[in-house]
């Protein structure tokens, strides 16, 4: 399996960065996700952590070396998040529970998966086509859906949700998938920071004609100029699909000398009661990767 990463995290106009990112890893399997935490609620930096470790540890957990029913595994990780955020506000005795967004992939064989909830976004990108995107739970969205059936009224504001994990209701959990990737496949996930002042037309532009490392920071400082003072944080995340064929691929990630039982991530264990960076770029994840390749080569010298 080969696979290229890109990923920029930026705190904008607000006080602090609430959202959350980052990806694992087993020989034959990928796990990318991203969360948001949601504003108007106590402690969004926890929510979103919370959600990626749980995703983290599970995939950690289950994937040896692949997922046996990923688009399960991708549900009841998401639900396993959100009971976690039950516990915790139990637990820290909280009047409101911490809240977050959510959206997660998997890649595994020539596969992709996905599975969201709330309005943090993924984007397939084949070519210069948007062959995909995910569908926000927000009645904005679901009204635009309504309106080419029955005449609608007065719009809702986009960031009205109807579901999220923390919420008193179980979350809905929209899931995708399989869909059988081609090399040159892109992948983007992003919190509504991006597509919030970002269309989908510049997004799908973006990736079809640069390469990640040129897409990624141009459509985040993007986003941060159309946002202005009060810009929303903005993260993203993407991926590029190279087939094993593809053996010209520069960079990247390869995992095929990996052990059956090596697994690497760039989700943290735990931050609770740590203070998160505001500012997270890829620096800061190729240092990470760097000390992932050296715990793999050490893990890979041991073996007979």
């Amino acid at each position: 399996m080969r696979f290229t990463v890109y990923q920029v995290s930026r705190k904008g106009g607000r006080e602090k960065n609430e959202d959350r990112m980052g990806y694992c890893y087993t020989r034959d399997s990928g796990l990318f996700a991203l969360a948001d935490g949601m504003g108007g609620h106590p402690e969004g930096e926890v929510a979103s952590q919370l959600a990626l470790q749980t995703l983290a540890a599970m995939y950690q957990r289950d994937a040896k070396p692949t997922l046996k029913e990923p688009m399960r595994f991708l549900h009841e990780a998401i639900i396993a998040g959100h009971h976690q955020l039950l516990r915790y506000a139990t637990q820290k005795a909280l009047i409101d529970t911490p809240r977050t967004t959510v959206v997660a992939c998997v890649l595994q064989g020539n596969n992709a998966y996905w599975a969201h909830c709330g309005d943090s976004r993924l984007y397939l990108v084949r070519g210069d086509k948007l062959v995909a995107r995910t569908r926000d739970h927000s009645y904005s969205e679901l009204q635009e859906t309504l309106s080419h059936v029955v005449p609608m009224g007065e719009r809702f504001n986009r960031n009205v949700l109807f579901t999220c994990l923390g919420s008193p209701g179980k979350p809905v959990v929209d899931t995708v998938g399989p869909l059988v990737l081609q090399s040159g496949d892109r992948l983007l996930l992003c919190s509504d920071g991006l597509w919030g002042t970002v269309s989908d037309a510049v997004i799908t532009e973006q990736l079809a004609q640069n390469t990640l490392a040129d897409a990624v920071p141009e459509l985040v400082e993007q986003a941060l100029r159309n946002g202005g003072a009060k810009s929303d944080n903005v993260t993203v995340l993407a991926v590029e699909w190279e087939s094993a064929e593809d053996n010209d691929s520069n960079g990247g990630i390869s995992t095929d000398t990996l052990g059956e039982e090596v697994f690497a991530s760039t989700i943290q264990a735990s931050v609770l009661g740590q203070e998160a960076p505001d500012e997270l770029d890829d620096a800061e994840i190729e240092r990470s990767i760097k000390e992932i390749n050296e715990a793999i080569r050490r893990s890979s010298q041991k073996k007979p």
